[in-house]
């Protein structure tokens, strides 16, 4: 890695291969150099066309990665989901100064189970870019940060409103409800389940995606699913592209998100942006964003399997192209890479 250059701390997920080829677009490479805290995969869409670098041994953490965090203009941290990089930054507090933490809420939430490595480096934080101002609150109260640099961002390119699909729904179809966006325990599943339950005989079908997270909870959810609906459960356990992933998204009628922290978010633009019903936890700060937003979502405590208004439709995929769209993430991300 050359000097003056943006470093980008990554792990292996299905937004990131997207977002190399996202900044490779619009931004360029040259600017750029992509290290992943992982041995050599590739996997969610990532090949070796992408040219990243994979880091994972003690001496590649704490001899060439500090170096490249000397050497770079600016460290792009997407997310805080590795020990020894948390060892690193606690021991070289500077670096910090020059961190932009995209924050993806799995590394934040629940700060009782976070390390107290974890908490000193939230607090010291250089830079904060995060997907809503609730989000920012939220740290200021349960790490009492200090920095005021902060930046609003979609985050990804998978993570924004799709205007470009076009489903011609099926005549006397069943209802498809969407649960969920993976096999994590922050999803609820169960409790969407067992409201559900009431509606077991009607003509519905039940997606759940579980192509990635937790293996045993993957298991879990399934059988306990399986059990209620039958055949109308319809679990994702294999991984799709992002085009087919859309596609699925596109079809379902409703799509409902019990998450107890912000998660979902690309889920949920996705679907607004396609003019679906979608409810979302009040627990998920994407809840009071999207209604700071004017966007219609729907309480889970009121759930029916009305479809929704397509006036309501229309006017939250107003929203959506105004508040997620391809040119403000484009806008988001320029702001960063240009900031002093």
């Amino acid at each position: 890695m050359n000097e003056n250059k943006i470093l980008h701390v990554m792990i292996l997920d299905k937004f990131l291969a997207p977002f190399i080829d996202f900044v490779d677009e619009n931004f360029g490479r040259d600017n750029h150099h992509y290290v992943f805290i992982t041995s050599e995969k590739y996997e969610y869409g990532l090949t070796p066309e992408h040219k990243v670098e994979f880091l994972h041994t003690d001496d590649d953490i704490f001899i060439t990665l500090l170096k490249y965090m000397k050497m770079a203009k600016k460290i792009i941290l997407h997310g805080l989901w590795r020990d020894k990089v948390d060892i690193l930054l606690y021991f070289n507090k500077k670096l910090l100064k020059k961190c932009y933490w995209v924050m993806w809420g799995g590394d934040f939430y629940f700060p009782e189970t976070k390390s107290k490595i974890r908490h000193k480096i939230i607090k010291n934080m250089g830079c904060y870019i995060s997907a809503t101002k609730y989000d920012i609150d939220y740290i200021k109260d349960k790490y009492k940060t200090k920095s005021d640099n902060i930046f609003f961002s979609q985050y990804y390119p998978s993570c924004i409103s799709d205007f470009s699909k076009n489903y011609t729904k099926e005549l006397n179809r069943s209802i498809k409800i969407l649960i969920g966006n993976s096999a994590t325990k922050t999803n609820r599943h169960k409790e969407i389940f067992e409201i559900l339950k009431q509606y077991k005989d009607q003509n519905i079908e039940i997606i759940v995606p579980l192509n990635y997270g937790d293996q045993n909870y993957k298991d879990e959810v399934i059988k306990f699913g399986n059990n209620i609906f039958g055949y109308k459960f319809k679990p994702v356990t294999n991984f799709l592209n992002f085009e087919e992933y859309k596609d699925l998204l596109n079809k379902v009628d409703i799509a409902i998100f019990n998450n107890n922290r912000q998660q979902a978010g690309a889920n949920i633009k996705l679907l607004i942006g396609y003019g679906k019903k979608v409810y979302v936890s009040k627990e998920n700060s994407f809840y009071k964003e999207l209604k700071f937003n004017n966007i219609k979502i729907f309480d889970i405590e009121n759930f029916n399997l009305e479809k929704i208004d397509p006036k309501i439709a229309k006017k939250n995929k107003k929203f959506a192209l105004k508040y997620y769209s391809l040119k403000s993430l484009i806008k988001s991300w320029q702001d960063i890479f240009n900031s002093k």
